[in-house]
């Protein structure tokens, strides 16, 4: 008789089912020889048993996930599924290990900014200079000095095939610099009252040449919003409503609206088209010092008008329809046009501190203190799909996508690189109308989308990914 039938005898006469068990004992032929020592010993073998094979099913089924797991990024990797994946850049996300890591920086950088043309990288850091990297190569071209505090942030732009690069500083000032001219200083903007700590090229919406524009924002601890004309510099408008400091700007891509986000824990669209620029929406509702903001590209209309609950997309010609903003509550807030908060994102374990949405439309990107970049699914209702970890050895301060390289042709109107003041197929002072931001809509180009992607951190360094 096997211990399996001791075991099951046991447990019935343990249970006081005395009747089955006698039974058994007879059809086993065991007659009286089980006694009361023999059912002790063997009266708790049968649970253990059960106990044994559910916590090793359980076992199975983790090691089962887990070679699932294994097998889809094996196959991933697979020339066919790769050759797939860039073939299609609107699924493409950043990957471990970066790239190239530049390191020249002796303090923390605070920005980055792609040239929107060339393989040209620049990075402003606490050690008050800007560094100009070959992103394909991994090397440094140039270090440019001239302020004299932290280089808060950076971007390119200007008037059409004539690109600036514009920086500013906690010295109070923006500067503009000629990447044809060995990055000379061609200009610096007084004006602020406080440090200078977001600073963006308003496209000027013309047919062809989506990026280019005299016109400049800036953003400042002072509370204000100044616009500025590149071409002259003089600035054209303040705009006040912020009563904190000010600490990032995003320009819709026909430049007709701006959103600005701050101490003050509010978001505020602005609508710059008209005369008197003024606050469209009002963003309430994050529990901390808002630090960033981006508005979401038409591509991910579509993804983003659910969670508002529409039943289509707003159409692509509309801009500011969707936004997005994170800061010091660990949180990102998804907005849409009527001020709405349509999707709170919490998976940061620290203050997020730059937003980018993937030009494909899919995807919206974060980077953090907490040495995460992240890559939230809008198809998935907002859900955290990827997680780079430790992707500096610090703090992430900022992150950047290579724009786009705009091919096609190009309306007669389409220069974008007259000057700031008159009215023109611009609004006032240079300002987009709605008839611009129509004619470029109406433009026959494309855009080829670049993945690529740059951070920068408190450890001193900027890593590029890349496809």
């Amino acid at each position: 008789m096997s211990c399996t039938h001791k075991a099951i005898i046991a447990y019935l006469t343990s249970t006081n089912l005395q009747k089955t068990a006698s039974t058994l004992r007879e059809e086993l032929n065991m007659g009286d020889s089980f006694d009361e020592a023999t059912t002790k010993k063997y009266e708790g073998l049968l649970e253990k048993k059960w106990t044994s094979v559910v916590r090793l099913q359980k076992k199975i089924m983790e090691l089962e996930s887990r070679v699932a797991s294994l097998q889809s990024e094996l196959d991933s990797a697979t020339p066919t599924s790769l050759s797939r994946r860039n073939q299609d850049p609107t699924s493409w996300l950043p990957r471990s290990p970066a790239r190239h890591t530049l390191e020249s920086h002796r303090e923390a950088v605070t920005c980055v900014a792609f040239h929107p043309v060339f393989s040209s990288l620049a990075s402003g850091s606490d050690d008050y200079t800007i560094k100009i990297w070959d992103w394909e190569l991994g090397e440094l071209e140039r270090t440019i000095k001239g302020h004299t505090n932290t280089v808060l942030d950076l971007d390119f732009g200007g008037p059409r095939g004539g690109t600036l690069l514009a920086s500013c500083s906690n010295d109070l000032t923006i500067k503009l610099w000629d990447p044809s001219d060995g990055y000379k200083n061609i200009r610096t903007l007084p004006g602020h009252d406080h440090s200078v700590s977001g600073v963006r090229f308003i496209p000027s919406g013309a047919a062809g040449a989506p990026s280019s524009g005299n016109l400049l924002v800036s953003a400042s601890r002072d509370k204000t919003l100044r616009i500025w004309d590149v071409s002259t510099g003089y600035c054209l408008r303040t705009l006040k409503g912020h009563v904190d400091w000010v600490r990032e700007v995003c320009p819709s891509p026909d430049g007709r609206f701006l959103l600005s986000v701050g101490d003050d824990r509010v978001g505020r669209l602005w609508d710059i088209s008209a005369a008197n620029p003024e606050t469209k929406l009002t963003l309430v509702g994050h529990e901390h010092v808002l630090l960033c903001c981006a508005l979401a590209p038409p591509a991910s209309y579509p993804h983003l008008a659910p969670l508002a609950g529409l039943t289509r997309p707003p159409p692509a010609s509309s801009a500011a329809e969707f936004m997005a903003t994170g800061g010091r509550d660990k949180t990102i807030k998804l907005w849409d046009a009527r001020g709405n908060c349509v999707k709170t994102l919490v998976g940061h374990d620290n203050w997020v501190r730059a937003l980018v949405f993937h030009p494909g439309g899919k995807y919206l990107l974060s980077a953090s203190d907490d040495y995460t970049v992240r890559c939230w699914d809008l198809t998935q209702d907002g859900r955290c799909v990827k997680t780079l970890s430790g992707v500096h050895g610090h703090f992430v301060s900022c992150l950047r996508w290579a724009p786009g390289i705009v091919r096609g042709e190009v309306a007669a109107n389409g220069g974008g690189g007259g000057g700031g003041g008159g009215d023109g197929p611009n609004g006032v002072n240079g300002t987009p109308s709605k008839s611009s931001a129509a004619a470029a809509a109406a433009a026959k180009t494309t855009e080829q989308m670049r993945c690529v992607i740059a951070t920068g951190s408190v450890d001193m360094k900027v890593r590029i990914f890349a496809n």
